[in-house]
């Protein structure tokens, strides 16, 4: 390995930070048919050239949680939600409460160079949570993970967004939309921090519901795959307090370092996801601003929380599965999959009665 180098990263009024990059040649992505091999030095220019837009996007003011690749991506990964050791003075945390009740800090990402102090432990993909740390309880944003299944496209997950986009522009939010770097799209909205995860929630299973009765052979709230077909799954989920989507501007760990990278609507269109990398994206971060307008576009969140109210009322549906490593929620529906399901080893609540 080469030595260690240091970068001097302009940070507020004027100062530089300094951060230490160790081993500034190893791989994080090999080399393959995608390119050459992508070392942690690449990384780390990379951070520093979409810095303002990974901070100001995505990462400021939010809890995150840094997936961490000791190794690269051909090596394990792990979760960092404590912050790491070694933090610099500069970086900031923010308590936060997780679904079992218990709470610990989690780093804050205010400055490129915090980004690029995350790179030296080995971050490859920022995850922060849809909460600004005066308020790590009410979400600001919704965010929405639309996930094809095996047989979906990228153009049918295009058709899915767009029709996602007319229903919450229906109730007054404003969406924008990123690609998850993968398969997939990602469409936010920021709302007023009025309502905790659980209402925001219900809010996010009252638009999916919505969407999957304008496109029930294209879209589904399926929680069990055997159940979604080849369709695509809205992934209420990610609403949960602790669940997090990969940020704007984040690289992914697979092949070709593909970016989850902010696009205006009328790019999607016959975009080729595959195209958006760690290589190819600082020129499109420096060019153009999808998401200018983004913060001051803030909505309420109780118009689809009054979709969730009405199907509840009105068409007799109820609460969805949670994650299984969330505690059991009340009329949660039994956590077993339905082909393996014996009806009366379950009450009306979703709880499992012994024999």
């Amino acid at each position: 390995m080469s030595a260690a180098e240091m970068l001097e990263i302009p940070g507020p009024d004027g100062q530089t930070r300094t951060v230490r990059l160790s081993s500034p040649d190893k791989v994080m992505w090999p080399a393959g048919e995608h390119g050459p091999a992508i070392t942690k030095r690449d990384l780390a220019d990379y951070v520093i050239a979409v810095g303002d837009r990974l901070v100001g996007d995505a990462l400021a003011d939010r809890p995150v949680t840094l997936q961490r690749f000791r190794d690269g991506i051909e090596g394990g990964e792990f979760y960092s939600k404590n912050p790491p050791k070694g933090a610099p003075g500069w970086a900031r945390t923010t308590m936060c409460t997780y679904p079992s009740g218990r709470s610990h800090p989690q780093l804050v990402v205010d400055e490129t160079a915090t980004a690029v102090w995350c790179v030296q432990m080995s971050t490859i993909t920022w995850h922060p949570w849809p909460v600004r740390t005066g308020d790590n309880d009410d979400p600001d944003e919704v965010r929405i993970d639309l996930d094809p299944q095996p047989g979906r496209g990228f153009a049918d997950v295009v058709e899915a967004a767009r029709g996602l986009r007319e229903v919450m522009t229906g109730i007054g939010l404003t969406p924008f939309v990123k690609t998850s770097g993968n398969r997939g799209v990602h469409v936010y909205a920021r709302i007023a921090p009025t309502h905790e995860f659980l209402d925001v929630r219900h809010g996010v299973i009252g638009i999916a519901r919505e969407l999957e009765r304008r496109m029930p052979d294209l879209v589904t709230t399926a929680w069990w795959k055997e159940e979604r077909g080849e369709r695509i799954f809205v992934d209420y989920n990610q609403a949960n307090r602790d669940r997090t989507i990969a940020s704007a501007w984040s690289p992914r760990p697979l092949p070709g370092a593909p970016v989850s990278t902010p696009v205006a609507w009328d790019e999607l269109d016959g975009l080729d996801p595959s195209t958006l990398t760690l290589r190819s994206v600082p020129e499109r971060a420096a060019s153009s601003d999808p998401w200018a307008g983004m913060d001051e576009a803030v909505g309420d969140v109780a118009a689809a929380v009054a979709l969730w109210d009405e199907d509840v009322s009105e068409r007799g549906l109820g609460e969805l599965n949670f994650p299984p490593d969330h505690p059991k929620m009340p009329g949660e529906p039994p956590r077993v999959q339905p082909s393996k399901k014996v009806a009366a080893h379950w009450d009306e609540d979703g709880n499992r009665v012994e024999d």
